[in-house]
Formats: C-alpha cells, sequence, structure tokens
C-alpha cells in the first residue's frame, strides 16, 4: 500500500532535510555518500518513491557519473606524475619575489585548471600543491588558498565542462559551445574579475612585499610532460564535443582512458594509482541525491521552485535576480549539489525562458562562494586545506564570501543573456 499523499510529501522532506543535514555536518566523520545512499534508501522502503522511478532517476544521472570519473582520473594522473607540482613551482618562480603577482599568476593558474578540467581538480589538486610551493616563501598562504576556492567556483561556468553542475542542472538540453559561449561568455568574465578585484582587496595588506624564493624551478619530468600532453588531448576533445553538441561524460571517460593507456605504456604503475585515488564515493552521492530529487519531485516539492522560475521571468530582470538570489540562498544553506539537481529538475520539465534558466545556472555556480559549505568543491577544498595542516575560520569565509560575491552575482546575472 502506498503511503497518503500528504503524509508522503512531509515524510520526503524530512528525509530529505535529514540527509542535506548529514552531509553537511558528517556526524562522527561519517562520509556524504552514506547519507545520500540512505535517504534514497529510506524512501524506498516507505514507498515514498517507487524502485522503477528510483532506477529512472539514478540513470538520469549517467553522463554526470561518467563525466565525474573521467575528470577524476585524469586529476588524480596530473598528481601522480608531479604536474601540478611543477605548475606551482613555475608559477612561484614567475612570480620573481612579488606576492601582487604571484597572487594574479595562481589566480590565473586557477581559471585554467577549472575551465579545462572542472572546479573540484582546482579545489583537490592545484590547492595542495600551491600550499606546498608557498611553504619556503615566507609568505602568509591563506590570499593565495582562498583564490583557489574562489576562482573554482568564479570560473565554473566559462565551458560547459568546467563544473559537473553544469551538466546536473541542463542534462540532455546541454547548450552547444556557441550558444554557451553566447550566454555566458560576458557574464563570466566579470564574474572574474570582480571576485579577483575583491580578494586583493581583502588582503590587500598580507600581498604587500615580496616573498623569498630561493629554489629554481624543476624541469618537468618525462611522465609529467607525457601526461600534460595526454591530458591536453582529453581537453581539446572535451571542448570540441561540447562545441558539436555531443554529450561530454562519456567523452571525458573515454579521453581519460585514453590519456591513463598512453601514460602506462610507460610506467605501469599509473592507472593502479589513478583507481586507488579516485574518489569512488561521489558516484553513489550523486546517485542518491538524484533519487531524493526524483522523490521530492514526485511529492510536489521541486513545483515550488518550478512555479518561481516561471513566475519570474515575466518580471523581467528584478525577477531574474530574485530566481537567482533564492538559489543562491538554498545553495549556501543546502550544498550547490542537491540544489542543482532540484534546479535542473525543474527547468528540463517546465517552459522557462533561456535567460532564466542561464541565471539559475549563475547562482548555481557562482553563487556558493558565499560559505563554506555552499559547494561540493569548497567543502572538498577545506578538506584539502586540514590535511596540509591549514585551519580556515568559516567566519572569515563567510564575511569575504557576502562582499565580494553578492555584487559579482548581481552583475553577473544581469550580464547573462
Amino acid at each position: 500500500m502506498v503511503v497518503p499523499v500528504a503524509f508522503s510529501s512531509w515524510l520526503v522532506i524530512v528525509i530529505s532535510m535529514t540527509a542535506v543535514i548529514g552531509m553537511i555536518l558528517r556526524p562522527q566523520r561519517s562520509q556524504e555518500w552514506i547519507w545520500a545512499v540512505g535517504a534514497a534508501l529510506v524512501l524506498l522502503l516507505v514507498r515514498a518513491i517507487s524502485p522503477a522511478l528510483a532506477w529512472s532517476a539514478i540513470l538520469r544521472g549517467a553522463d554526470v557519473y561518467a563525466f565525474l570519473v573521467g575528470i577524476m582520473a585524469l586529476s588524480e594522473l596530473a598528481r601522480h606524475e608531479g604536474l601540478f607540482d611543477w605548475l606551482a613551482a613555475r608559477v612561484l618562480a614567475l612570480g620573481r619575489g612579488s606576492r601582487r603577482r604571484l597572487f594574479a599568476l595562481v589566480y590565473l593558474l586557477g581559471i585554467a585548471v577549472t575551465a579545462l578540467l572542472s572546479n573540484d581538480t582546482t579545489a583537490i589538486v592545484l590547492t595542495p600543491a600551491i600550499a606546498a610551493a608557498l611553504l619556503r616563501t615566507g609568505a602568509d598562504p591563506l590570499p593565495y588558498l582562498f583564490a583557489c576556492a574562489f576562482v573554482a567556483n568564479a570560473a565554473s561556468f566559462v565551458l560547459p565542462i568546467s563544473n559537473p553542475a553544469n551538466l546536473v542542472v541542463f542534462g540532455s538540453h546541454l547548450p552547444a559551445l556557441h550558444v554557451w559561449l553566447g550566454a555566458f561568455a560576458l557574464s563570466a568574465i566579470v564574474a572574474m574579475l570582480l571576485t579577483y578585484a575583491g580578494l586583493r582587496f581583502f588582503f590587500r595588506n598580507s600581498l604587500r612585499g615580496d616573498y623569498a624564493d630561493t629554489a629554481h624551478a624543476p624541469a618537468l619530468p618525462r611522465a609529467g610532460a607525457l601526461s600534460g600532453g595526454a591530458i591536453a588531448g582529453a581537453a581539446l576533445a572535451l571542448i570540441v564535443v561540447a562545441a558539436l553538441h555531443i554529450d561530454v561524460g562519456y567523452t571525458a571517460l573515454a579521453a581519460a582512458a585514453v590519456a591513463l593507456l598512453i601514460v602506462s605504456l610507460r610506467e605501469r604503475g599509473a592507472a593502479a594509482f589513478v583507481a586507488r585515488h579516485i574518489a569512488w564515493q561521489v558516484v553513489p552521492l550523486v546517485a542518491g541525491l538524484f533519487v531524493v530529487v526524483a522523490a521530492l519531485d514526485r511529492c510536489g516539492a521541486i513545483n515550488v521552485l518550478r512555479v518561481l522560475l516561471q513566475h519570474t521571468q515575466t518580471m523581467g530582470s528584478a525577477g531574474t535576480l530574485v530566481a537567482s538570489l533564492v538559489i543562491t540562498i538554498a545553495c549556501n544553506l543546502f550544498n550547490n549539489l542537491p540544489v542543482a539537481l532540484a534546479t535542473g529538475f525543474a527547468l528540463q520539465s517546465a517552459p522557462v525562458a533561456p535567460p532564466v534558466a542561464h541565471a539559475a545556472l549563475v547562482a548555481v555556480d557562482l553563487g556558493p562562494n558565499i560559505s563554506v559549505t555552499g559547494s561540493l568543491a569548497t567543502m572538498l577544498w577545506l578538506i584539502a586545506l586540514r590535511r596540509e595542516g591549514f585551519a580556515v575560520d568559516p567566519w572569515t569565509f563567510l564575511r569575504i564570501g557576502l562582499a565580494i560575491t553578492v555584487p559579482a552575482l548581481i552583475v553577473s546575472v544581469l550580464l547573462v543573456r
């Protein structure tokens, strides 16, 4: 017997909220995927969602899982071959002792890594490399580490491949590259510039003066050069398929497999290293959230967001801003991954004008820069810093995030097409 609708609706909401809170707080250091998968199983047990609908929801994310695994494999391959350590050392050498120049170079490197290998790569691979390189300089590392965190989200809508959330929001309706650039290019440029200017202002005292760097940047090992070439080829392939409006998820997975094969011909242990270090738990995490959001949609909870998006498109720029700010608040309260899924469900089942859909994507990508729990990338960044022995005050992040992100978001949303 199916649970009565009214009771089922409240039950789904309570179970979903419990899962999100568990993911954010991680009691007893529990992993995020346990809460998402646990919530999905409970929803099945109480018959709030049928097995057929749950399975359909899981299959809906196949392209996203493939993209995540492919990008993580490429990132771990680069880490294994020392590519990011070499890049960090090169940036340090190019800074020529100037803290301000170094800050600009770290930010530019973060843009390149985010645009081509996704914001999660910037958070979990580039950040530790920058942290390690800064240890010998005597410079305050926090400005540069904050740059990695903020650029990971600010640059995450430069290309369709720059953030897994882009695939989650648009699904099979992901715009072709030329459409994407026409809609987001100006908005992304402004978001990155305003974020950079804000960070420069907040850390202006720490960025005064010079840093000591007596070590010379090492030459890139042959294996590192090989992996770099393979990864560059994979990134180019992703850009090409995005331009041709082909699904990027399976392309990312195939490109990673080819890159691994090329590197493994020279170094047999590379594939085993990558397989061991990929964060496989991200796949059940996202799959569980797809089931949770499908249950929320079935009980009518997603309809609130659907109605909001449809209503605000009749209000012009003011309505678009309202919708974006609502999504931004939700991202920072509940994390942008479940919010991106909910937004995707709402957009893909209701007629919404492209500017409103594009503004919603900007809110999902850029909006989480307000809090340390706003995005999966920022949470991964925080974990990476703790492993390196750095502590970040969440209230400091919130203060800086509010001051920088709110104006950047408003201007970016108004510029999106």
